[in-house]
């Protein structure tokens, strides 16, 4: 498992050049998965210390399975891959971006994007965008 440096507080958190990412009460902290290429936002997952320190080691996006309580490499399974472009965290760091070259559809759907419904202009019914990909 990988160590890091706990949170300073305030603008200290924020203005650090060192990682110190803030992990919540359950020891995990969001991981946006985003197209390096495009820039369109993929995928929403968990990741704790040790999911963290994997994908920075390895380049290989791997995250934190909370149904599971197991890592998960992206598309060990499905084939359908995270190769990291580039790691960056917000600025209090709490929340990760990967920028990935991916392979296959990021969802576990098949899709290109988990995010494919649209939630329609009542607040209420939700809509397919049209990406299948």
């Amino acid at each position: 498992m990988t160590d890091y440096s706990p949170p300073l507080t305030g603008a200290a958190q924020d203005e650090t050049l060192e990682l110190r990412p803030k992990f919540n009460a359950d020891g995990l902290v969001a991981a946006i998965a985003q197209d390096a290429a495009s820039g369109e936002v993929l995928m929403l997952a968990w990741m704790n210390a040790e999911a963290l320190g994997a994908t920075l080691a390895t380049g290989r996006a791997t995250y934190w399975s909370r149904s599971r309580g197991e890592l998960w490499v992206k598309g060990e399974t499905s084939g359908h891959t995270q190769d990291v472009v580039e790691v960056r965290v917000d600025c209090d760091q709490d929340a990760v971006l990967l920028r990935v070259s991916q392979t296959g559809g990021a969802c576990h759907t098949g899709r290109g994007s988990c995010f494919y419904r649209v939630i329609g202009p009542e607040g209420q019914a939700l809509s397919l965008d049209g990406d299948s990909d």
